[in-house]
């Protein structure tokens, strides 16, 4: 069954959306819609099944069952066409240490099909924007975790792709990059960019505009923090996810 087109303001819409390995179910029947523009987040234990959602949704693993449109894009019969309109970024991406910033950018520019005369015009604007100019001929390997950080999500937007996944992209960097980078994502989603996003940092969780939680495989809450607090009778994200930890521990 094909899913049903999405609005025009709707960026992901999954239908029963179910991804099963062997007698494990990790996504069960997963129904969510995320806004164009918006900041949502992911959030749940591990094993939640976080990162398979995410990576169906990128068309890099088709589900069992169930149906999603990402911008645009049917993710069973349209993977290649969705990759060239997303970006994706984690903690590890994979930056070449021994080719400089400017280098890394071209490199994965090029990956997107940029044209070089317009792949250069881009990265100049990229380096701009994210304050990297200064630093455009050292090498990756020489930079701090914050401008690593920087540099990968100058590689995953060069194509200015419409919606940007991020896979714990803090992890590891200190309080003041942290504080930086947010900077630069809500910058990007008031430009239209819709940025989903999963995150350990309950405090980063708190400032999203949406949420969903998952609990081994199943969506148990989604909306505005202060909907999701208020459904598990909770003061914070905080004691929403350690509730959740515990469930999911006493359940295993």
């Amino acid at each position: 069954m094909t899913a049903p087109a999405p609005a025009p303001d709707v960026a992901v819409r999954t239908t029963k959306l179910r991804k099963v390995f062997g007698e494990l179910v990790a996504v069960d029947h997963l129904d969510l819609e995320i806004l164009r523009g918006e900041v949502f987040g992911v959030l749940g234990p591990n094993g939640s099944g976080k990162t398979t959602t995410i990576r169906m949704l990128c068309g890099l693993m088709r589900p069992t069952s169930g149906d999603a449109t990402v911008v645009g894009c049917d993710i069973r019969t349209e993977s290649e066409r969705l990759r060239t309109r997303i970006g994706y970024m984690s903690q590890r991406f994979g930056l070449y240490g021994d080719l400089t910033v400017r280098e890394n950018c071209s490199f994965y520019a090029s990956l997107y099909g940029l044209a070089p005369d317009e792949r250069k015009t881009r990265i100049d604007e990229l380096l701009g924007d994210l304050e990297l100019s200064a630093r455009s001929n050292d090498r990756a390997s020489t930079l701090s975790g914050g401008l690593k950080q920087r540099v990968a999500l100058a590689c995953a937007i060069a194509h200015r792709p419409p919606l940007l996944f991020l896979d714990e992209p803090t992890a590891g960097v200190d309080p003041a990059a942290r504080r930086q980078f947010w900077k630069i994502i809500y910058d990007l989603a008031a430009k239209g960019t819709t940025i989903v996003v999963t995150t350990h940092y309950m405090d980063e969780a708190a400032k999203l505009k949406r949420l969903a939680f998952l609990s081994r495989g199943h969506l148990i809450a989604v909306g505005t923090p202060e909907m999701v607090t208020a459904q598990f009778g909770l003061p914070t994200i905080e004691d929403v996810f350690v509730e959740l930890q515990r469930r999911d521990e006493a359940a295993a």
